[in-house]
């Protein structure tokens, strides 16, 4: 029937769509498929094969490493910006998903609401990404996940600490605390809270002291105060945030080898002391490369399933 959708493709729309069995095989990939990048070894599963990006919020990491990462795969991928491009005109999002569909092999969206993605892939005859929404950000906390197994081996069983708003980083991180089986500390200034709602995993204790989150954890976490979308909330946000700095005396408090993530962009003195972002215990910078190297595994898991190559 014309306009009709399959109904057995897999989506990445958040974090819980995937089973830890899913994951733990994505890790493995990713490192396969890192090793690989590294020594310049040609890898092209994907030749012919095209993602199409559409991007209503800005973007430094997505954009880069799904287009970098796609041609690395041997395929081609389009960027297209809502400013330049029908759905900026009104265009429906479900028109949109049916269209675009039809004329490419997967699609990544990074956008607002998340149900504007959930919309979009319910009219998708290919597999969609979730690139970044207010409520989702999965591919980012994948990516710290497998720096963290890099780093330091399994995350199952550990404490992470999360400092600063319940944001969609926040979300996700809640996510894969009941699909890993690791606990999460969470630290929110009033008014900032979790929204129970978004919730079902119980994986989680609140700290009304930043300081006291960090206590014993394995990996520190936080973000921007301010992020895309609330910029008129600036001012208000800086006097609700103070003391959430992450700072060296925070870190102290952890675990003696826990690590700090960011997903960047950051802003030094704010959210995060230089001391700590600069400093031995943060892996930012492997953190954000390795979005490159999850991101081409997800995009080769959704495409062809499982492969077996070493």
């Amino acid at each position: 029937m014309a306009g009709t959708t399959p109904t057995n493709i897999k989506h990445f729309l958040q974090f819980s769509d995937f089973t830890r069995d899913e994951f733990e095989y994505l890790i493995e990939r990713a490192t396969v498929i890192k090793r690989k990048f590294k020594n310049y070894e040609i890898y092209h599963p994907l030749v012919d094969r095209t993602l199409v990006m559409v991007f209503e919020k800005n973007s430094t990491r997505t954009r880069l490493s799904f287009e970098a990462g796609m041609h690395q795969l041997g395929g081609a991928a389009i960027y297209l910006n809502t400013r330049d491009s029908q759905l900026g005109r009104g265009e429906p999002v479900e028109d949109a998903g049916q269209v675009m569909s039809r004329m490419c092999d997967i699609i990544m969206v990074r956008t607002f609401g998340q149900d504007i993605i959930e919309r979009f892939a319910a009219h998708s005859r290919v597999p969609v990404i979730n690139g970044l929404t207010n409520e989702h950000h999965p591919c980012q906390v994948l990516a710290d996940i497998f720096t963290y197994y890099e780093h330091r081996g399994s995350i199952v069983g550990k404490t992470v600490a999360w400092i600063g708003d319940a944001n969609n980083m926040l979300y996700s991180w809640l996510q894969a605390a009941e699909v890993f089986g690791f606990h999460l500390n969470v630290s929110t200034p009033k008014g900032y809270d979790i929204d129970p709602q978004l919730v079902t995993t119980t994986n989680y204790t609140f700290f009304e002291n930043p300081s006291d989150a960090c206590a014993g954890a394995h990996l520190v976490n936080t973000d921007v105060w301010t992020s895309m979308g609330y910029e008129k909330e600036n001012a208000e946000r800086l006097k609700a945030f103070d003391g959430f700095i992450v700072d060296e005396a925070k870190m102290a408090r952890a675990s003696g080898d826990a690590l700090f993530m960011h997903c960047l962009p950051a802003h030094r003195g704010e959210e995060v002391s230089a001391g700590v972002i600069d400093g031995p215990q943060s892996v930012v910078w492997d953190e954000a490369e390795n979005r490159l190297h999850v991101q081409k595994a997800l995009i080769e898991y959704l495409l062809l399933g499982r492969i077996e190559d070493k």
